[in-house]
C-alpha cells in the first residue's frame, strides 16, 4: 500500500500469504487502512489489528516487495527474512531526489503539450515550465506543510491557468494546450482507475469512495483553472474587453436542428420533398453567422477548447505532425515510468515502453475506426496492454502490474484530451462545475472502459496453463 498496490488486490493477496502460512485470519480492506483480525481456535478469541499506510506509486520497490512476496508463497523464503527485507526496504531512500523529479516533470508536461492536448513547440516549453513549479511545490512545499497540502491542488491549477492565460493573450501560446498539460502530472487518473477496479471486483465501499473522491478532485482543477483565468482577466481590462468581443460575437451565431433535405439539380429554392426521391435526406445541427472570425482577437480563439493557428505561421508555433508521436511516445512512456520511481537500470523499462507504444498504436487505431467512443477505445487499448503485461508474467517471469503502469497510464489522459482538455471548464458562457463533471464523467468512462479491457485480459491469459500458486498481481 506505501508503494502504490493495486488496492482491488490487496484482500487477495493477503488471504494467499495466510493460507501458505497457515494462519486464521480474515483481512477487509479500506482506503489507506486495512483491518487484519487474527482467530485462535483454542481460546475462541481473536485479535484485530488496524493498519494504515498511504503513499504514492513507486515502480521500482512495489517490484521489489512482490519478488519478497512471491518467494515467501512459493516457499522459496522464510517469513522472517521476507519481514527483514521489507523492513529494509521500506527505510531504503528515493532513488531520485526532488531536482531530479524536476527534471522528469518539465519533460513529462513539455512533451504532454503537443502530444495529447495539440499544443505547438512553445506551448510544451511553456507548459514545461508550469510542470517545474508543479513538481517543487508538491515535492518540497506541499510535503512539508500539512496546511498547504490541504489546497495545494487548487493552487497550482490556479496559478497554471493564470499564467496559461496570461501567455495566450499574446497570440504566441494557445491557453488551453499550456492549462491542460500544466496539471498533467496531478491529474486523478490512476485513482478513478482503482475505484473502478474496486467496483468491478466487487468492493463496493472503498470502489465507491475513490470513484467520488476522483471526480470532486477534478472539480477542485477546474475551479482552480477558472479562477486563475478569471483573476488575470481583472488584472488585464484589455483582455477582459477582447474576452466580452469574443462572447459577444458567439452570440450572433445561429443554430438551427433538424433534417435537412437536398435540393434537386434542375429546381428552384424550395427543397425536395418527394419521398422516392433517390437524394437521401440527413439529420443535423448547423450554425450560421454573418461575422467572421478574423473580427475576432487571434489570441482569445487560441484560449478555447480548439488551438486555431492562422496559416504562415513559424513551426515552432503550428502543431505537432502526428509524424513526430513515433519518436515522443516512447520517450514520454519512459518519463512516465520514471516519474513514478522506475530504475532507470532495469530489465523492466525497456518492456514497459514497449507495451506503452503497443498500446499507444492500438488506442490511436481503435480512435481512427471508432468515432466518440472513448470507452470502447480504451477497452481495446487496456486489453492489448493487458495481453502483453500478463504474457510477460507469465512466460518470463516478470511483474505483470508494474509493467503495464506506463501504458493504462497513457491511456487516461486520451480521455482527457478527448473532452477537450481540462481547460475546457472556462469556456466563455459555461458553467465550470458543469463543465467539470463533463471531464469528470469523462475520466469515469475512460476508466470503465480499460477495467473491462484489462480483466478481459487476465481471463483470457489465465484460463489456460497451471493455476496460480499465489494471488494475480496485475491490474
Amino acid at each position: 500500500m506505501v508503494f502504490g498496490a493495486p488496492s482491488h488486490r490487496v484482500e487477495s493477496q493477503l488471504n494467499a500469504t495466510a493460507n501458505v502460512l497457515e494462519v486464521d485470519a480474515q483481512f477487509i480492506h479500506l482506503p489507506s487502512i486495512v483491518i487484519a483480525s487474527f482467530g485462535d481456535p483454542d481460546t475462541r478469541t481473536s485479535d484485530t489489528q488496524f493498519i494504515k499506510a498511504s503513499g504514492g506509486l513507486d515502480l521500482g520497490k512495489l517490484h521489489r516487495v512482490h519478488r519478497i512476496y512471491r518467494k515467501v508463497v512459493h516457499d522459496e523464503l522464510d517469513a522472517a527474512d521476507g519481514t527483514k527485507q521489507i523492513q529494509e526496504l521500506l527505510r531504503a531512500p528515493s532513488i531520485y531526489n526532488v531536482w531530479h523529479r524536476i527534471c522528469l516533470a518539465f519533460f513529462s508536461a513539455g512533451i504532454a503539450a503537443p502530444l495529447a492536448f495539440g499544443g505547438s513547440f512553445v506551448d510544451g516549453l511553456a507548459a514545461g515550465c508550469c510542470g517545474i513549479l508543479l513538481s517543487f511545490w508538491q515535492l518540497h512545499v506541499a510535503s512539508n506543510s500539512s496546511m498547504y497540502s490541504n489546497i495545494f491542488e487548487i493552487s497550482i491549477a490556479t496559478f497554471v491557468s493564470f499564467a496559461a492565460r496570461g501567455l495566450g493573450t499574446t497570440g504566441i501560446f494557445c491557453y488551453q494546450a499550456v492549462a491542460s498539460a500544466g496539471v498533467t502530472l496531478i491529474l486523478p487518473g490512476y485513482v478513478i482507475l482503482c475505484g473502478s477496479l474496486e467496483l468491478a471486483s466487487k468492493n463496493i465501499v472503498s470502489g465507491s469512495v475513490r470513484m467520488v473522491y476522483a471526480i470532486i478532485y477534478s472539480l477542485f482543477l477546474g475551479f482552480g483553472i477558472t479562477i486563475g483565468s478569471d483573476i488575470f482577466f481583472v488584472l488585464d481590462r484589455k483582455a477582459r474587453a477582447a474576452q466580452n468581443a469574443a462572447i459577444a460575437a458567439q452570440s450572433n451565431f445561429v443554430t438551427l436542428t433538424g433534417s435537412f433535405i437536398p435540393m434537386a439539380v434542375n429546381s428552384s429554392f424550395a427543397p425536395m420533398i418527394n419521398a422516392s426521391s433517390p437524394l437521401i435526406p440527413f439529420n443535423g445541427t448547423f450554425t450560421f453567422s454573418n461575422q467572421s472570425y478574423s473580427d475576432v482577437d487571434s489570441s482569445l480563439r487560441s484560449g478555447h477548447i480548439i488551438c486555431d493557428r492562422p496559416d504562415g505561421l513559424p513551426w515552432y508555433r503550428q502543431n505537432m505532425p502526428r509524424i513526430y508521436a513515433i519518436g515522443l511516445v516512447p520517450i514520454f512512456s519512459t518519463l512516465i515510468a520514471l516519474w513514478n520511481m522506475q530504475p532507470i537500470k532495469s530489465r523492466q523499462l525497456p518492456v514497459m515502453v514497449v507495451i506503452s507504444c503497443i498500446g499507444y498504436l492500438t488506442n490511436t487505431l481503435a480512435n481512427h475506426y471508432i468515432f466518440d467512443r472513448s470507452d470502447v477505445v480504451s477497452a481495446i487499448g487496456a486489453f492489448v496492454i493487458g495481453i502483453l503485461g500478463n504474457i510477460y508474467s507469465r512466460v518470463f517471469g516478470g511483474t505483470a502490474f508494474t509493467s503495464m503502469v506506463p501504458g493504462v497510464l497513457f491511456l487516461v489522459p486520451s480521455g482527457i484530451s478527448a473532452a477537450g482538455g481540462l481547460a475546457m471548464t472556462n469556456t466563455a458562457g459555461s458553467d465550470s462545475y458543469s463543465q467539470g463533471l463533463t471531464i469528470g464523467f469523462r475520466m469515469v468512462q475512460v476508466a470503465i472502459g480499460i477495467t473491462v479491457g484489462l480483466f478481459g485480459s487476465g481471463l483470457l491469459i489465465y484460463s489456460f496453463g497451471r493455476k496460480k500458486g499465489s494471488a494475480l498481481f496485475a491490474f
